[in-house]
This record gives C-alpha cells, structure tokens and sequence, in this order.
C-alpha cells in the first residue's frame, strides 16, 4: 500500500512524517522545506509506504511544489491519502481538504496540534466534522506522539477496504450546476486519462490549463465548457476562480460554525506577537539577527566548538602514533606506512577533527529555524532582497545555501517565478556552504586565534555582501522585470523539539562522515600518490620533485597576484572543486602535518594577509562539483553550470585580489 502525506505548508507534516516512519529526515520551521516527495515504511506495517508531499495550499499547479503534489495525486494512484490539517488554523486548512475528497482516493484527515487546542480551551466535535466531510478524522499531536497509532490504524484500513470519501459535492446552485453539466460532457476524457470526472470539471471550471491539454477536448467540447462557465459568471456577477472558491469557503465557514468552538487567543500567539513587535522591527531586525549570529560564531569557534574539536584532535593524534608505531613494529613496506600515516590519517583525521565544530554550529542554527525566529528573518529580508530583484522567498534557498549549497539550489523548485529561481540559483553558492567551515578553521586557528569568531562572521557577511552586489549586476543585466509579490505565513514561536533538533544534527555529522570516509578519502589517497612520486613513478624524498608540484606549479602564477603563488596552496584550491573539506586534508598530506602541528606548517605558506586573500578566494570560488551538478540538472543547460563556474572563479578572483592589495598599503 502507498499512501501519500499532504497539506498546508508549516501544519506539522514532516514531523508527522518522522512520527509514522521513524525517518531521520529534516524537519523545518519555514515555509518550503520539503522540495522532493520523500518516501518510508509505516511502522508496524513493512507492506505500508508513505510518501511525504511538498506542503501546498491547493492543486492549482502555479508552484513548482503544487505540480509535484497533484501529478503524484493523479498518476501514480495512492492507496490512501492522509491529509494533515493544523487544528488551530482549520478554515484554511479545509480548503485544501475539501480538493483532495473531490479526487475520490480513500482518505483520513489528521487533525494536529489538537494538544494547543486544548490548551487554549477550545474544542472541536470530530464526529460533526466526520458527518460532514464524509471521511475518517483523527486528532493527532505529531510533536507529542498522540494519536498516532489510531492514526496509523485507520489509515490502513480505510484503504484496505477502498473506503472512498462519502461526500464530493460541496456546491450548489449556479456552480454545481456548472460543475454537474461539464462533468457529463467530459466523462469519457476524464475516464481516458484515470482522474474523477468531477475533479477534472471542477479544474475546467476554474480555468485549469494543464487539465484542459490532458482532457484533449474537440473545439466543440471546449466551447460547450467556455459556455457554461459563463452563465455561471453572468449568474454570479464573479469570475470563474472566485466562484468556487466562495462556494468552498461558505462550506467551511458553516461548517466550522457548527463543529468547531473558538478559544481565545493563544498565549503562543500573544507571545510572539509581542516577540516581533522587537525582532522584525524595521530598524532592529537586521542588527538583531547579526548579533545573534556574532554570538553563535563566538560560541561555535571562540568556546564549546574549538574546545571540543581540540579535544577531538589530541584523540586522532593519538590514535594516529598508536597506528604508526604498530606498521612500525610490524616491519611494514615504508610506502605503506607512508599511505596509511601521512596519506590517510593525516588527511582524514584533520578534517574529522572540525565535526564537533560543525555540529555545535547547527545545533544554533537549528534551534533558530525550529523555534520559528528564522521565518522572520526571510520577512525581514524581504525589503533588500527586493533591491536586488529578489523576493523574501528567495532567502529559503540561500539560507539553507548556508549548509550545502545542493539542497539549497534544489530548493529554488518553490519559486513560482523562472526568473526569480534561476537568479537564486546563480546567488546561492555564494552564500558560505558548511564544508568550507574546516577551511576557515584551519586558517584561523593558524593565524587569529583570539578573533576566529569575528573573522568567521565577517567572512559570511561578505558572502552576502557579495551576492547582493552581483544581485544587482544580473538585475541590470540578464534578469530585468519585477519579483514576485512574497506572502509568507508567519507560525508561532515555538520550544524546538529536542528530538527535531537531535535528528537534523545526526544527519549532519552522518553527512560530515560521509564525505570523510568516501571523497575526501578517495581525494586524500591520489594526492598522498601525487605528492610521493615523480612522473616516471619513482618515489620522491622532497615533495618539490613530485607529480602534485608540478601541477601546483603550472597553475600557481594564477594566484600569485593574490599573494599565495606557492604551489602547495593552488593544489589545494584545485582539489577543493571535489569537496571543500578536500583543500583541508591537501594541506595536511602536502606539509607532512597532523592536526597538533599544522598551524606551524601553514605558516611557512602563508602570512597573515595572505591567508585572509586565501579564505577570501576560498568563500568565493567555485562551488564542488556535486553543486555544479545541481546547477546543471535544474536550470537543464550545460552552459549555465560552467558558467556558474567561472563567474565564481572570476568574482572570486577579483574580490581577493582587491583585499589583498588594500591590505598591502596597511603592512
């Protein structure tokens, strides 16, 4: 059986989602998180799979994440449906419930957040809503785990035994009149194509496009359609969209009229009425929000991160001269032991060493997403992303750009306008991905020790600085035209949910490791093989002679204008187009050096201005190839990817270049 998750955006979905399936999978506080259906296995039921839906507010396919939805819905023909709908917000909830019964597919409603209901004194006549709607309602708390075995159980069995929604027809009068004439004349079309009658009448109705093109009507049959959705207008004095959605909307209202008892105003909602009055204050916001995250960066770098990540280190090290003497004592092959210590251990171990960095900073970026603080700052960001050509919803993608810039250009699929997606797509890879936090930390740690936190958060306000400056450029340039309008829905605040924020930062560090142990791994492997031998493949004392320096030395006059021409650091930089986390262990098998002694390596590379032209270029430069990929896959050209490439490359190179040279009228 496949039953297919649905509802609004920010009702509780992917939570439920968690709850039904055990599944490690993201849960977000902000509008658009969830970009690709997701699929897991009920528990308790191994032959049950649920697919986890974008969050929409209709199946009128305006949106990216609407089309994913309604063509899932229609074409592979789920055994169930369950809709989720948040109990505290339930007028507008229903009306997306009220399409999904019209799709005639066995169907539970999940009414969340009952547990804030309660608590807020009011009350809901589930067996009313039953009756009225014509299938199952279960109150449900996703967050607190209530309800969700019934939940599970009425699922199973409504699709078991094919128990179709008892009631389609909402309408009346002119519209069912409308609704009831089309629906006889493109039954067989309807019947062709596997979709409900009704439902692809009431699509025709409302002006549906793609239904139209799916139903391949004669002139004849589309004129007989126009026709009767004018008498219905002329009757109504409305047009064809508002008439229906006037006649769902008069259905909930009585509806909620009868089954549902108001509260008064919730004491979450009072507080964060008052909690925005401060936070989202046009003149407060942005200074808030910057030093918040001043405090997380000083946190993250300055105490909790570099303390444990020390730790971490002194315990690879460890490991690391247990290993070695062990090769040692067994006699192993040099060039073995040379692969395993000064390959392996040195380039892994020094990038494994920056994970507890890596998981106190989204620890805190968790908590501000959960709590509901950063769909705020995506309001607030609003008026200056509009500066640029950009809507609000354009800093969901960037944001979440912050962590990897994959998911972050998959994201972009929420966006409704093409020209607004792809412009977020050539913006986000400037935005600091997280596998560039051991680069930073390497450097920093070797250089600022006292100011990592400062020099950490400058790096990432420059990221932004630059992306609005190129924001503009492309504005004036290959995207002229407005942003769309942006309406977001503001949820309460709210606690994060401990296991919420667990989960993401397990996927985190299983991410972090991932990559460690596959293409860092790999990376680490050929750059020990380059830097230990020459071209005829004769092992080589001095790393000078090697293959790796050759290279190093074609592309290193490239970045000599920027202060670092010597070989060992253009290799890194090159190796970084696998994976950020590469440039790290580069260093590491290039200077011989473990985690306890690389600050002392770097230094014989770099000078304290030179590293900042370094981390410059490193913020700024190419994304890896898997970012590269995704570029390519949603913008489906070849040449924006290598474009994206070498503007990158290109912004990169210029802003280090300007750093640098400033900095030398100050040494």
């Amino acid at each position: 059986m496949i039953f297919a998750l649905a509802g609004n955006q920010n009702c509780g979905k992917t939570t439920l989602f968690n709850q039904l399936t055990g599944s490690n999978q993201h849960v977000g506080n902000f509008p658009g998180v969830t970009v690709e259906s997701k699929e897991g296995v009920i528990r308790g039921y191994k032959d049950a799979t649920v697919v986890d839906l974008p969050g929409i507010y209709s199946l009128s396919p305006y949106t990216d994440e609407e089309i994913v939805t309604r063509d899932f819905l229609l074409k592979n023909k789920p055994d169930g449906i369950i809709n989720i709908v948040d109990a505290t917000n339930i007028e507008r909830n229903l009306y997306l419930s009220m399409q999904l019964i019209e799709l005639h597919i066995p169907m539970v409603i999940a009414l969340n957040m009952m547990d804030e209901v309660r608590a807020n004194g009011g009350t809901i006549k589930i067996d009313k809503l039953q009756e009225e709607l014509g299938v199952p309602v279960v109150p449900i708390s996703a967050s607190k785990n209530e309800g969700i075995d019934e939940l599970i159980e009425t699922a199973v069995r409504t699709a078991q035994n094919r128990q179709y929604p008892r009631r389609q027809d909402f309408c009346s009068g002119a519209v069912h009149r409308a609704i009831h004439s089309i629906a006889h004349l493109v039954e067989d079309h309807a019947e062709r194509i596997q979709t409900p009658s009704r439902f692809a009448a009431t699509k025709l109705v409302e002006g549906d496009e793609p239904m139209l093109n799916a139903l391949n009507l004669s002139d004849n049959e589309k004129d007989m359609v126009e026709h009767a959705v004018t008498e219905m207008e002329r009757e109504l004095d409305t047009d064809r969209e508002a008439a229906l959605a006037d006649m769902r909307y008069t259905f909930i209202d009585r509806l909620c009229a009868d089954s549902v008892v108001k509260c008064g105003e919730s004491k979450e909602h009072a507080r964060s009425v008052k909690m925005d009055n401060l936070l989202t204050n046009k003149y407060l916001a942005i200074p808030i929000f910057l030093l918040i995250m001043l405090l997380i960066f000083w946190l993250t770098f300055g105490v909790i991160g570099s303390f444990l990540s020390d730790l971490l280190s002194q315990g690879i090290d460890f490991v690391t001269n247990v290993v070695s003497d062990a090769l040692t004592a067994y006699g192993i092959n040099p060039v073995v032991h040379s692969l395993v210590i000064d390959g392996v251990f040195a380039g892994v171990g020094s990038v494994l060493s920056f994970i507890p960095t890596i998981v106190v900073l989204f620890f805190f970026l968790s908590i501000l997403e959960d709590s509901g603080y950063m769909a705020r700052v995506a309001f607030v960001m609003d008026k200056l992303l509009r500066k640029i050509g950009l809507s609000g919803r354009s800093f969901v993608p960037m944001l979440i750009g912050f962590g990897c810039s994959v998911p972050a250009i998959m994201a972009t699929r929420t966006l409704s306008s093409e020209r607004d997606r792809k412009m977020t797509i050539l913006l986000t890879p400037f935005m600091s991905c997280s596998a560039k936090l051991p680069i930073y930390g390497m450097i920093t740690m070797a250089f600022f020790p006292k100011y990592r936190a400062l020099v950490m958060i400058g790096l990432y306000v420059l990221g932004m600085v630059v992306g609005v400056l190129m924001g503009l450029l492309l504005k004036r340039t290959l995207f002229h035209g407005k942003p769309v309008p942006f309406v977001m829905e503001l949820p309460n605040y709210r606690l994060p949910s401990p296991k919420s924020v667990g989960m993401l930062l397990w996927d985190k560090a299983k991410d972090f490791l991932t990559r460690a142990f596959t293409v860092i791994f790999v990376a680490t492997i050929i750059i020990w093989f380059l830097q230990s031998f020459d071209v005829r493949l004769n092992p080589v004392s001095a790393g000078d002679d090697s293959m790796l320096a050759g290279i190093g030395r074609w592309i290193a006059p490239i970045f000599a204008p920027l202060g670092f021409g010597d070989w060992r650091a253009s290799t890194a930089l090159l190796t970084g187009f696998s994976a950020k986390e590469a440039v790290v262990s580069t260093f590491a098998v290039l200077t011989g050096s473990n985690t306890a002694n690389m600050s002392a390596a770097l230094s014989s590379i770099f000078t304290p201005l030179t590293a900042i032209s370094f981390l410059v270029f490193t913020l700024l430069y190419t994304p890896c190839v898997a970012a590269i990929s995704a570029v390519r896959r949603e913008m489906n050209s070849g040449k924006a990817a290598v474009g994206v490439v070498f503007l990158q490359t290109g912004v990169a190179w210029v802003v280090a270049f300007i750093v640098y040279h400033i900095g030398l009228l100050f040494v």
